[in-house]
């Protein structure tokens, strides 16, 4: 998957291509592996990440693909 910015809901569907899009599922199972990886909440958080940001910049997205794999 390509290094670019995502909004969070389009990397969560990507993460969880099972789960429909019109709920928050994909979104919620995303964010919770998120918050559940101390150091990489951590990485984000240096990054300028903020849970109320609607997207992920690319070095955001390097960091979630560097500690939960592609998806």
């Amino acid at each position: 998957m390509e290094i670019r910015p995502y909004t969070k809901s389009e990397l969560a569907m990507a993460y969880a291509p099972d789960l429909s899009p019109t709920n928050h599922s994909a979104l919620n199972r995303l964010m919770s592996w998120i918050k559940g990886n101390r150091k990489l909440l951590e990485k984000l958080q240096e990054s300028g990440y903020r849970t109320n940001q609607h997207y992920f910049t690319s070095l955001q997205v390097r960091l979630i693909f560097e500690y939960l794999g592609e998806p």
